[in-house]
């Protein structure tokens, strides 16, 4: 990312909004990213059900894993380039700042609930879509930024079940 900003900003004739790049902008978004981002979502729904297991081991225990399959550095390299690319799909809509927040916060509600990772999957996607959709609500009623409103909302949530949790 670094890197690429710094040939973006070298490249003559070119002044690039760096903002953008952090904290993004939803008005950026064209029709060819959201079929982008709709085949990405397919290919990783079909990894994640397909190696499910095999993902799950090398996450919380390498050595083991490697009993299981042959293949862990191979896995580890896919699943480290799929992040990758879900980052960078998702940089224009909310920035490198608001993909982090995005790709952290729901599993940490939905760790709030439960340890299984199969809940937790389920429940990141779940909270992740229903703060996205409430920070966008309450973004355009409000004449915010979209992307800030977002993580926001997710923070709110968070901590107000968190809360709830602890009591």
């Amino acid at each position: 990312m670094a890197i690429g900003i710094i040939f973006i900003y070298l490249t003559p004739g070119y002044s690039p909004n760096l903002m953008s790049y952090l904290f993004g902008s939803i008005l950026t978004v064209t029709k060819a990213d959201i079929i982008a981002l709709g085949i990405l979502s397919a290919v990783l729904i079909i990894y994640f059900s397909v190696f499910y297991r095999t993902v799950l081991y090398i996450s919380f225990d390498e050595a083991y894993a490697r009993t299981y399959s042959s293949y862990v550095d191979i896995f580890k390299y896919v699943t480290t380039s799929l992040m990758a690319i879900t980052i960078v799909l998702n940089i224009r809509m909310a920035g490198v700042v608001l993909v982090i927040s995005l790709l952290t916060i729901p599993p940490n509600i939905a760790m709030i609930f439960t340890k299984r990772y199969t809940k937790i999957i389920w429940l990141s996607v779940l909270t992740g879509f229903a703060g996205t959709a409430a920070g966008y609500f309450i973004s355009y009623f409000a004449g915010i930024p979209v992307g800030a409103t977002i993580i926001f909302t997710l923070v709110i949530i968070w901590m107000i079940l968190k809360g709830v949790y602890l009591l």
